[in-house]
Parts: C-alpha cells; structure tokens; sequence
C-alpha cells in the first residue's frame, strides 16, 4: 500500500493563493517542457492537490506510463503501473471544461471520487469525458509539446500493450515538476 502522503500535502497547500497568484505547473520532461496553467476557478481541490503534490516533489522522476495515440497520455503513478497514488483520494470537481487537446485532467476509477495524483493530458478532442472527469488545467503554450510523446517509438516501451487498448503504450518519460506562482493574477483575473 502507498504512503499517504496527505499530511505533507495539506502543510504545501497552505502557501497557495488562488485570490491573488495564477499557477501553472511545469514538467520538464525526456521529451521537453509542459506548461500547464491551473483552472483554480473550475477545480480548486484538483489545482491544490497537483500543485501540492508537486511541491513536496512527489513528480519527480515519475514517467507518463500510459500514452494512447490519439486520445491522451496518462502519469502520475508512483509505481509506473497507472496502480499507484498518494495514499489518499480527493472528491470529484467536474465542470463544463471541455476535454480538448491540452487539456488536463485527473484519472480516476470508476468511483467519481477516487483520484489521488494520476492526471492525463488530452491530445484530441475527447468529449465523452466531458463532465465525467475532473478538467482542471490546459496546456499553458498554443503548441502541442506531448505529440512527440505520443508518437515515440516501440523501442522506448516499457511492456506491452495494457489490456486497456491497443495502441496503449508504456513509456520511459521521467518528469519533474516545478510550481510557478504569478502574483497580482488571480484565477478571477
């Protein structure tokens, strides 16, 4: 069973200040640099919890271990498996974002409340997912930095396809992340 790591989590989340900063949330990554600014407005549990996690560096070194071309590519698993979490979950935020490319958004199970720290970044439109995921973040650039992730070789998998989907791919894509605080802009700005 994971660490719960809620404790460190809630102590992190008590310097953010959604009234009077804008967050985004960089990834650096083997593949480059993700932006991602936080929808705090729509999903202020899911921007917390995020931004938390990644200033305890609980980011840090994990890899995106699910990559579906066309569709989306999924990190956040401290075990690499998409099995893992924080040892905690956070209830559901869903809202009207719509999941477009760039957006972000929390895996979950089938249980709406059962989202820990795994997120996914959509690469094309996937309206079935709208309000039935938590959106809470979109690709900060215009540009779609993941589409090299989604479309790197069968050399770079990890294990074969999951029993999820056929074009499911495992990838070695170690991240770190890195919060960044804009003050003076707000989420309501």
């Amino acid at each position: 069973m994971a660490k719960n790591r809620k404790a460190e989590v809630d102590a992190a989340a008590k310097e953010l200040d959604f009234a009077k900063n804008k967050y985004q949330l960089e990834l650096d990554t083997s593949m480059g640099k993700i932006t991602l600014d936080m929808l705090s407005d729509v999903a202020p549990g899911h921007c917390t919890n995020l931004l938390s996690l990644a200033k305890i560096g609980y980011y840090d070194g994990l890899i995106f271990h699910r990559i579906i071309k066309g569709f989306m590519i999924q990190g956040g698993c401290p075990e690499g498996s998409g099995s893992g979490g924080p040892g905690y979950t956070i209830k559901a935020e869903f809202n009207d974002t719509k999941h477009e490319p760039g957006v972000v958004s929390m895996a979950r199970t089938s249980d709406p409340n059962s989202a820990g720290s795994q997120f996914f970044i959509c690469l094309e439109k996937v309206t079935h997912l709208d309000r039935q995921y938590s959106a809470f973040g979109k690709n900060g650039r215009r540009r779609q930095p993941r589409r090299r992730q989604e479309n790197r070789r069968s050399a770079d998998r990890r294990a074969g396809p999951s029993e999820n989907s056929s074009d499911d791919q495992q990838s070695h894509s170690p991240c770190q992340g890195e919060v960044m605080q804009h003050p003076g802009r707000g989420a309501r700005d």
